[in-house]
Protein backbone atom coordinates (compact mmCIF):
# COMPACT_ATOMS: atom_id res chain seq x y z
CA UNK A 1 0.00 0.00 0.00
CA UNK A 2 2.61 2.59 -0.69
CA UNK A 3 2.02 6.09 -1.26
CA UNK A 4 -1.08 6.08 1.06
CA UNK A 5 -1.54 8.06 4.58
CA UNK A 6 -0.83 5.91 7.49
CA UNK A 7 -4.16 5.00 9.24
CA UNK A 8 -4.55 5.77 12.68
CA UNK A 9 -7.65 4.21 14.67
CA UNK A 10 -8.99 6.18 17.64
CA UNK A 11 -8.71 3.76 20.99
CA UNK A 12 -11.43 6.03 22.78
CA UNK A 13 -14.22 5.84 19.80
CA UNK A 14 -17.61 3.92 20.55
CA UNK A 15 -16.69 3.13 16.82
CA UNK A 16 -15.88 -0.70 16.62
CA UNK A 17 -12.22 -1.15 15.34
CA UNK A 18 -12.75 -2.85 12.75
CA UNK A 19 -15.04 -0.11 10.77
CA UNK A 20 -12.54 2.58 11.87
CA UNK A 21 -10.57 0.60 9.79
CA UNK A 22 -13.16 -0.01 6.84
CA UNK A 23 -13.90 3.71 6.39
CA UNK A 24 -10.00 4.86 6.27
CA UNK A 25 -9.82 1.80 3.86
CA UNK A 26 -12.70 2.96 1.72
CA UNK A 27 -12.20 6.87 2.03
CA UNK A 28 -8.13 5.98 0.93
CA UNK A 29 -10.21 4.09 -2.10
CA UNK A 30 -12.62 6.68 -3.25
CA UNK A 31 -9.69 9.47 -2.85
CA UNK A 32 -7.64 7.52 -5.19
CA UNK A 33 -5.09 7.02 -2.91
CA UNK A 34 -5.62 3.45 -3.12
CA UNK A 35 -6.18 3.04 -7.44
CA UNK A 36 -7.85 0.51 -9.24
CA UNK A 37 -5.76 -2.46 -8.66
CA UNK A 38 -3.36 -1.51 -6.49
CA UNK A 39 -2.66 -4.74 -3.52
CA UNK A 40 -3.15 -4.63 -0.44
CA UNK A 41 -0.59 -5.82 2.31
CA UNK A 42 -1.01 -8.82 4.23
CA UNK A 43 -3.45 -9.05 6.95
CA UNK A 44 -0.58 -9.40 9.37
CA UNK A 45 1.38 -6.32 8.67
CA UNK A 46 -1.88 -3.93 8.63
CA UNK A 47 -2.22 -5.48 11.98
CA UNK A 48 1.10 -4.75 13.20
CA UNK A 49 1.15 -1.41 11.74
CA UNK A 50 -2.00 -0.10 13.24
CA UNK A 51 -2.20 -2.25 16.22
CA UNK A 52 -5.02 -4.26 15.59
CA UNK A 53 -5.43 -8.10 15.77
CA UNK A 54 -5.57 -10.28 12.63
CA UNK A 55 -9.29 -10.81 13.44
CA UNK A 56 -10.07 -7.30 13.24
CA UNK A 57 -7.74 -6.61 9.94
CA UNK A 58 -10.09 -9.29 8.52
CA UNK A 59 -13.68 -8.49 9.36
CA UNK A 60 -12.77 -4.77 8.18
CA UNK A 61 -11.27 -6.21 4.74
CA UNK A 62 -13.85 -8.70 4.48
CA UNK A 63 -16.60 -5.62 5.12
CA UNK A 64 -14.88 -3.82 2.08
CA UNK A 65 -15.39 -7.18 0.09
CA UNK A 66 -18.76 -7.55 0.06
CA UNK A 67 -19.27 -4.21 -0.82
CA UNK A 68 -17.63 -4.75 -3.86
CA UNK A 69 -14.57 -2.33 -3.32
CA UNK A 70 -11.39 -5.09 -2.39
CA UNK A 71 -11.22 -8.54 -4.37
CA UNK A 72 -9.50 -10.67 -3.10
CA UNK A 73 -7.56 -13.34 -5.18
CA UNK A 74 -5.96 -16.75 -5.22
CA UNK A 75 -2.08 -16.51 -5.26
CA UNK A 76 -2.07 -12.24 -5.48
CA UNK A 77 -3.77 -11.11 -2.40
CA UNK A 78 -6.42 -8.53 -1.67
CA UNK A 79 -6.64 -6.09 -4.68
CA UNK A 80 -8.74 -2.90 -5.21
CA UNK A 81 -11.62 -3.31 -7.36
CA UNK A 82 -12.56 0.36 -7.81
CA UNK A 83 -13.99 3.56 -6.10
CA UNK A 84 -18.17 4.24 -5.42
CA UNK A 85 -19.18 7.50 -7.20
CA UNK A 86 -21.25 9.12 -4.86
CA UNK A 87 -23.48 11.85 -6.11
CA UNK A 88 -25.53 14.75 -4.50
CA UNK A 89 -28.98 14.72 -5.70
CA UNK A 90 -29.47 17.79 -7.61
CA UNK A 91 -29.93 19.15 -11.07
CA UNK A 92 -26.99 17.83 -12.62
CA UNK A 93 -25.60 15.42 -15.28
CA UNK A 94 -23.44 12.33 -14.09
CA UNK A 95 -20.64 13.16 -16.87
CA UNK A 96 -20.28 16.49 -15.24
CA UNK A 97 -20.38 15.27 -11.51
CA UNK A 98 -17.54 12.94 -12.29
CA UNK A 99 -15.71 15.76 -13.71
CA UNK A 100 -16.24 17.90 -11.01
CA UNK A 101 -14.92 14.75 -8.28
CA UNK A 102 -11.53 14.13 -10.10
CA UNK A 103 -12.57 11.27 -12.75
CA UNK A 104 -11.74 10.56 -16.11
CA UNK A 105 -15.44 9.47 -17.37
CA UNK A 106 -15.59 7.53 -20.81
CA UNK A 107 -18.78 7.09 -23.08
CA UNK A 108 -19.44 4.79 -25.45
CA UNK A 109 -22.23 5.92 -27.84
CA UNK A 110 -24.55 2.61 -28.18
CA UNK A 111 -27.44 4.28 -30.47
CA UNK A 112 -28.75 6.85 -31.46
CA UNK A 113 -32.27 7.06 -33.21
CA UNK A 114 -35.53 8.85 -34.08
CA UNK A 115 -37.65 6.85 -32.41
CA UNK A 116 -42.16 7.13 -32.11
CA UNK A 117 -42.90 7.84 -28.55
CA UNK A 118 -44.45 4.81 -27.10
CA UNK A 119 -47.37 5.66 -24.15
CA UNK A 120 -45.15 5.97 -21.65
CA UNK A 121 -42.68 7.79 -22.78
CA UNK A 122 -45.20 10.52 -24.18
CA UNK A 123 -46.80 10.85 -21.16
CA UNK A 124 -43.71 11.98 -19.35
CA UNK A 125 -42.80 14.22 -22.48
CA UNK A 126 -46.66 15.80 -22.59
CA UNK A 127 -46.71 14.87 -26.02
CA UNK A 128 -49.18 12.48 -28.23
CA UNK A 129 -48.41 8.95 -28.81
CA UNK A 130 -46.08 8.30 -31.57
CA UNK A 131 -44.16 11.17 -31.94
CA UNK A 132 -40.73 11.61 -32.77
CA UNK A 133 -38.08 11.65 -30.30
CA UNK A 134 -34.42 10.99 -30.33
CA UNK A 135 -33.88 7.62 -28.26
CA UNK A 136 -30.48 7.91 -26.98
CA UNK A 137 -28.63 5.07 -25.39
CA UNK A 138 -25.20 5.30 -23.73
CA UNK A 139 -22.75 3.36 -21.38
CA UNK A 140 -20.85 5.58 -18.82
CA UNK A 141 -17.39 4.48 -17.46
CA UNK A 142 -15.15 5.07 -15.19
CA UNK A 143 -11.53 4.48 -15.82
CA UNK A 144 -11.75 0.69 -16.90
CA UNK A 145 -15.23 0.20 -14.89
CA UNK A 146 -18.67 0.05 -16.56
CA UNK A 147 -20.65 1.99 -14.81
CA UNK A 148 -24.50 3.11 -15.99
CA UNK A 149 -26.42 1.92 -18.84
CA UNK A 150 -28.22 5.02 -19.26
CA UNK A 151 -31.34 5.33 -21.66
CA UNK A 152 -32.41 9.14 -22.52
CA UNK A 153 -35.52 10.54 -24.70
CA UNK A 154 -35.82 13.91 -26.32
CA UNK A 155 -38.42 15.20 -28.22
CA UNK A 156 -36.96 16.66 -31.16
CA UNK A 157 -38.28 20.41 -30.85
CA UNK A 158 -36.19 20.37 -28.14
CA UNK A 159 -32.69 19.96 -29.93
CA UNK A 160 -31.11 18.30 -33.00
CA UNK A 161 -28.68 15.30 -30.95
CA UNK A 162 -27.23 14.35 -34.25
CA UNK A 163 -25.17 17.58 -34.09
CA UNK A 164 -23.56 17.06 -31.03
CA UNK A 165 -20.39 14.55 -29.79
CA UNK A 166 -22.25 12.79 -27.21
CA UNK A 167 -19.36 10.32 -25.96
CA UNK A 168 -17.33 13.69 -25.39
CA UNK A 169 -19.70 16.14 -23.86
CA UNK A 170 -22.86 15.47 -21.00
CA UNK A 171 -26.33 15.43 -22.28
CA UNK A 172 -27.00 18.30 -20.61
CA UNK A 173 -24.14 20.50 -21.68
CA UNK A 174 -25.63 19.79 -25.22
CA UNK A 175 -28.96 20.69 -23.99
CA UNK A 176 -27.61 24.50 -22.81
CA UNK A 177 -25.66 24.88 -26.11
CA UNK A 178 -29.13 24.39 -27.76
CA UNK A 179 -30.20 27.46 -25.35
CA UNK A 180 -32.21 25.29 -23.33
CA UNK A 181 -32.19 26.41 -19.09
CA UNK A 182 -32.62 23.56 -17.19
CA UNK A 183 -35.11 24.01 -14.39
CA UNK A 184 -36.35 21.52 -12.08
CA UNK A 185 -36.50 17.97 -12.52
CA UNK A 186 -38.84 14.62 -10.66
CA UNK A 187 -36.81 12.10 -10.03
CA UNK A 188 -37.42 8.28 -8.82
CA UNK A 189 -34.77 5.80 -7.31
CA UNK A 190 -35.46 2.68 -6.98
CA UNK A 191 -34.17 -1.16 -7.27
CA UNK A 192 -34.29 -3.86 -9.89
CA UNK A 193 -32.50 -6.48 -11.56
CA UNK A 194 -30.06 -5.97 -14.63
CA UNK A 195 -31.36 -7.63 -17.87
CA UNK A 196 -29.00 -9.59 -20.06
CA UNK A 197 -28.22 -7.07 -22.20
CA UNK A 198 -27.51 -4.28 -19.71
CA UNK A 199 -25.33 -7.18 -17.11
CA UNK A 200 -23.17 -8.01 -20.34
CA UNK A 201 -22.59 -3.82 -20.39
CA UNK A 202 -21.84 -3.88 -16.96
CA UNK A 203 -19.38 -6.96 -16.67
CA UNK A 204 -22.28 -8.16 -14.37
CA UNK A 205 -24.32 -11.42 -13.85
CA UNK A 206 -27.54 -11.76 -15.58
CA UNK A 207 -30.13 -10.66 -12.86
CA UNK A 208 -27.44 -8.75 -10.70
CA UNK A 209 -29.16 -5.86 -8.77
CA UNK A 210 -29.08 -2.54 -10.05
CA UNK A 211 -29.60 1.17 -8.72
CA UNK A 212 -32.26 2.74 -11.06
CA UNK A 213 -32.65 5.93 -11.24
CA UNK A 214 -35.78 7.85 -13.60
CA UNK A 215 -35.52 11.41 -14.20
CA UNK A 216 -37.68 14.05 -16.13
CA UNK A 217 -36.50 17.07 -16.96
CA UNK A 218 -38.38 20.14 -17.13
CA UNK A 219 -36.85 23.39 -18.49
CA UNK A 220 -37.83 27.08 -16.91
CA UNK A 221 -41.08 27.19 -19.17
CA UNK A 222 -42.59 24.31 -17.68
CA UNK A 223 -41.98 22.29 -20.92
CA UNK A 224 -40.55 18.55 -20.37
CA UNK A 225 -37.12 18.36 -21.86
CA UNK A 226 -36.01 15.02 -21.43
CA UNK A 227 -36.89 11.49 -19.60
CA UNK A 228 -34.06 9.40 -18.56
CA UNK A 229 -33.99 6.12 -17.29
CA UNK A 230 -30.63 4.96 -16.05
CA UNK A 231 -29.02 1.41 -14.10
CA UNK A 232 -26.16 2.18 -12.21
CA UNK A 233 -24.20 -0.79 -10.66
CA UNK A 234 -24.58 -0.47 -7.16
CA UNK A 235 -21.31 -1.30 -5.69
CA UNK A 236 -19.19 1.66 -7.92
CA UNK A 237 -22.08 3.68 -7.01
CA UNK A 238 -24.50 5.59 -4.39
CA UNK A 239 -26.94 9.03 -4.22
CA UNK A 240 -26.35 10.96 -1.05
CA UNK A 241 -28.66 13.98 0.43
CA UNK A 242 -28.47 16.44 3.07
CA UNK A 243 -31.42 16.45 5.43
CA UNK A 244 -32.34 19.21 7.20
CA UNK A 245 -35.21 19.48 10.41
CA UNK A 246 -37.71 22.62 9.44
Amino acid sequence: MTGRPAFRIDRSSPVPRYFQLALLLEKAIVEGVLAPGDRLDTEVSIAQEVGLSRPTVRQAIQLLVDQGLLVRKRGVGTQVVHGQVRRSLELSSLHDDLVRGGQKPRTRVLSLTLAEADPETAGELSLEPGTKVWALERVRHVGPEPLAVMRNHVPTSVADLSRFDLEHHGLYSCLRQSGITLAVARQRISARRASSQEAGLLDEPRGAPLLAMRRTVLDNTGRPIELGRHGYRPSMYAFEATLVQH
